[in-house]
């Protein structure tokens, strides 16, 4: 599979702090690649480098076969940037910013009429062509940032958590959208603290942590260890110390993990004995005051791989 993008063994550094940890990646032709982790991970970082915005210290980056510092100019042409702060001019209108942000992709003055509608019209936005930003709703200005980074029709495309605070229904809209243009064999790198919009639409998840990778794989590489995996939390008035120890040694416990008075226990789903778990809490006079359930999906693994939630 031909790869459009290769990092090899990035490095960004704030003084003594290291945002990016010798990370390596790489994007094939034709896929959406989800990069996943939580703040302070380092992937906006990653994200800021691969769009020029940022230098990196160390590292070697490869994109559609030439050597991305000597060719940045070439690069950028072939590129569509959707940062995660939206990046609009409000008082001019929609039809203009489009057209304006085209333009400094060197759109050629005889195609930027027919370029600019057409990337209105993919994200719904053609009847607003005339209406100014500071009119739209969020999800509105969402799309629209879209149009802009799409109009020169760039064979890769990189978005920085698009959705951040939109509704549902622009949230869909985009996310069929860049299936759509999947389709068209656009090259895709997608940025989100929404697992389930990963879950959906990209083809190979790269998780990230203090810089570092730490998982990679499809969707059903990175669940195969946790597919046959529950896990109960439970709230509780109080743990008496001597429990965790009776819990251990019920058939099926895999993991035990308190804090405070949270108890989470993490088994097989062949041997979860959910009966004798809540037996034991009441013969040890622990109140469950609330408990939750969760089987085996990609915020699972992400809890055991950073210990973290991805908002976190």
């Amino acid at each position: 599979m031909k790869k459009i993008m290769e990092v090899k063994n990035l490095t960004k550094k704030y003084g003594d702090f290291t945002a990016v940890d010798d990370l390596s990646l790489h994007l094939n032709e034709g896929e959406i690649l989800g990069l996943l982790g939580p703040n302070g991970a380092g992937k906006s970082t990653t994200i800021n480098i691969l769009s020029t915005i940022l230098k990196s210290d160390t590292g070697e980056i490869t994109v559609f076969g030439l050597p991305y510092e000597k060719n940045i100019k070439v690069i950028k042409e072939r590129m569509g940037i959707v940062p995660q702060e939206i990046a609009l001019y409000e008082e001019i209108s929609a039809y203009k910013n489009v057209e304006f942000f085209a333009s400094l992709y060197n759109v050629k003055k005889a195609e930027l009429h027919e370029k600019t509608l057409n990337a209105l019209e993919f994200v719904g936005l053609l009847e607003h062509k005339d209406d100014k930003p500071k009119t739209f709703s969020g999800g509105m200005k969402r799309r629209l940032n879209i149009a802009c980074a799409l109009a020169h029709e760039p064979d890769l495309l990189i978005l920085d958590e698009p959705t951040v605070g939109i509704d549902p229904q622009s949230r869909n809209h985009i996310l069929r959208s860049l299936k759509k243009l999947q389709q068209q064999g656009k090259s895709i790198i997608y940025t989100t603290h929404y697992m389930e919009e990963v879950a959906e639409i990209a083809d190979r998840i790269i998780i990230i942590d203090h810089g570092n990778k730490i998982a990679e794989g499809t969707l059903k590489d990175l669940l195969a260890e946790y597919r046959n995996t529950i896990k109960y939390t439970f709230y509780l008035d109080k743990i008496n110390k001597d429990i965790l120890t009776s819990l251990e040694n019920i058939k099926g416990v895999e993991k035990l993990k308190q804090e405070e008075n949270i108890l989470t226990i993490t088994l097989s789903k062949e041997q979860a004995n959910l009966d004798k778990i809540i037996l034991t809490l009441v013969n040890h006079e622990c109140k469950i005051e609330k408990m939750e359930t969760q089987e085996g999906n990609l915020e699972m693994v992400f809890l055991e791989l950073t210990g973290r939630k991805l908002r976190d």
